[in-house]
């Protein structure tokens, strides 16, 4: 593995920023870190680089120990922080030739490339830049050096979207050259489309650990059903209420071969099922069911993610119905992370 945590934990006080996290890294992945402003997505960053000593635990990058050993693991990663600081007298071209001169596999002429692609002006000093300019000067810093491991927080903070869409690029060619990236971000879209693994994390824990390609495979079954039906899968007896005692109960039973790969839930009136892999034999067994209304959506990270942070979300009574309230992360634009 490239990056190890082991009960990793960081305590501020009385308050924990992270508690008891291990992670395991294999190379060549880009591996994203999820979750709102206070999650500890840059505690566990910060950690992995040695900026901090934990309170707990410990983090090795290819082997060398993040602290005891961090000039051994920084040689092998490079970083954005989430708020880059730079030279404000120097020119962009400057800077670049500067951080080329400073590392052996920092490679000017990619870093003038990768300038030319996110359509940033070098000849303006960086006190007089945008913040949008100063991100992908910093980008370009970072991403023009030939590390093994990649580590960018909140890389895409006030891009606009066509450079987003062009950062995203370059971070997935970076993965297919077998390099590594940990991409720290709010956006679950970005996360969605460029991580083969994904953490969630909430109040310094991980919550989550997911795989994106079973994750895209998964999807969610809702209907409305015609009668009472049993939530289990198999026979149960089930006692009516006075309400009831007119309903015609059924019972439904999932065949043998689908129990690995359907789990369901229930309401009054709903029944939700979510099938992973292959839909083709769940829905021919779903047509031949006491069901209506039917209605099929990709799990998605947005559901894993709210079912994370706002519990399981309600089964509704009408399939096309839309949830009270709409969760959504905290701004893109922001950082949790201050300058380094």
């Amino acid at each position: 593995m490239l990056v190890r945590t082991k009960n990793l934990s960081k305590t501020f006080g009385e308050f924990r920023a992270l508690r008891d996290c291990s992670l395991e890294i294999e190379p060549g992945i880009v591996f994203g870190l999820l979750g709102p402003n206070g999650a500890g997505k840059t505690t566990l960053l910060r950690l992995i680089l040695g900026f901090m000593f934990p309170t707990k635990g410990s983090a090795s990058v290819d082997g060398f120990d993040c602290h005891s050993q961090s000039v051994d693991a920084h040689s092998r990663l490079t970083y954005l922080p989430g708020d880059a600081q730079l030279f404000g007298s120097m020119k962009g071209r400057k800077v670049l030739k500067f951080f080329a001169r400073l590392r052996s596999d920092c490679d000017f002429k990619v870093a003038m490339k990768l300038s030319e692609r996110l359509d940033l002006d070098l000849n303006r000093r960086v006190a007089f830049m945008s913040t949008g300019m100063r991100q992908k000067l910093a980008l370009c810093v970072c991403l023009s050096t030939n590390a093994k491991l990649t580590i960018l927080d909140e890389p895409t903070a006030n891009l606009d979207p066509t450079v987003r869409g062009e950062v995203i690029k370059i971070i997935d060619e970076i993965k297919r050259q077998g390099r590594t990236v940990i991409f720290s971000s709010h956006v679950l879209s970005e996360i969605e489309d460029v991580c083969d693994r994904v953490v969630v994390m909430k109040k310094g824990e991980i919550v989550r650990d997911l795989d994106m390609a079973k994750l895209k495979s998964r999807h969610r079954i809702t209907a409305t059903v015609d009668s009472t039906i049993s939530s289990s899968g198999r026979p149960e007896k089930t006692i009516p209420t006075a309400e009831k005692d007119r309903e015609r109960i059924v019972e439904l039973m999932v065949p043998e071969e689908l129990r690995d790969s359907l789990s369901m839930q229930q309401t009054d009136a709903s029944i939700r099922w979510d099938a992973d892999g292959d839909l083709a034999p769940a829905l021919r067994w779903l047509a031949v069911q006491p069901i209506r209304n039917v209605r099929i959506e990709p799990m998605g990270l947005r559901r894993v993610y709210d079912e994370c942070h706002f519990g399981s979300p309600e089964i509704f009574s009408d399939p096309e119905g839309q949830p009270d309230a709409e969760h959504h992360l905290s701004d893109p634009n922001q950082s949790e992370g201050a300058a380094v």
